[in-house]
């Protein structure tokens, strides 16, 4: 018989959020159980440094967890290193503090807070100062895909033909267009966030459980047993079906 599984879409800074998905998990018997975090950690959200402190407890404590890497966490990550990199995927004029994207309210949950006319290099000197070096190691530690044998996890999706072992991160965090107009099969069952939706969706070939806790709508949990998957309720397991 196939282990359950369990997957959390995107959290967006919401720790309480966080702590309700994992609660439903418990209750459906999965306290030890693998789950799978989808990514987008960070941003928009309240607290992105609670959720971060979080995973990482979890993980310390031996939980079975993994804690895949999201656009919004690896353009964290960039900000963080020696010199800050932009992400070239942003539209012209976007970056990681544009008020669209939701770093201020990740500095914030740090404590950081800046005025108007900050210059980034002083700004990113305080932030190397506060935010501990363990959670930017931590998502720097983040891979981008997760398998199972009839299950791929990841972030946004994956560039339809191309194999599994070939797909380039940025792709794997970044991707929409090309991977939901696919309708074709893809090498397996494919899990994934990134995409904001009113209610998790199953789409034949790829299910989609960002339900839009960035914006405030309640967070997704699910478990898969095979390829088929359950969303987690308050009244029990709902089936999610094509």
């Amino acid at each position: 018989m196939t282990s359950p599984i369990y997957a959390i879409g995107d959290i967006h800074g919401q720790l309480e959020m966080l702590e309700q998905a994992l609660a439903l998990i418990e209750a459906d018997g999965g306290a030890d159980a693998r789950i799978v975090f989808l990514g987008d950690y960070t941003d928009r959200g309240p607290d992105s440094r609670g959720v971060i402190e979080r995973l990482m407890r979890g993980q310390a404590a031996g939980r079975d967890w993994i804690c895949l890497k999201g656009n919004h966490d690896r353009m964290f990550e960039w900000f963080l290193e020696d010199t800050p990199r932009h992400d070239p995927h942003l539209l012209i004029g976007y970056h990681w503090l544009h008020e669209r994207i939701g770093g201020v309210e990740t500095l914030a949950s740090y404590g950081l807070t800046f005025e108007d006319r900050t210059r980034l290099d002083a700004l990113h000197a305080r932030a190397k100062e506060v935010i501990p070096a363990l959670h930017a190691e931590f998502l720097r530690s983040l891979p981008a895909l997760y398998e199972t044998p009839e299950l791929a996890f990841v972030h946004a999706g994956i560039r339809p033909g191309v194999p599994l072992a070939r797909q380039h991160e940025n792709d794997l965090v970044w991707i929409r267009k090309p991977f939901h107009d696919h309708t074709g099969a893809h090498p397996k069952l494919i899990v994934h966030g990134h995409t904001p939706v009113d209610k998790p969706g199953h789409y034949g070939n790829r299910i989609n459980l960002d339900s839009g806790a960035g914006y405030g709508r309640p967070l997704t949990a699910a478990v898969f047993e095979g390829r088929d998957c359950w969303l987690l309720t308050e009244a029990g397991r709902a089936p999610l079906e094509p």
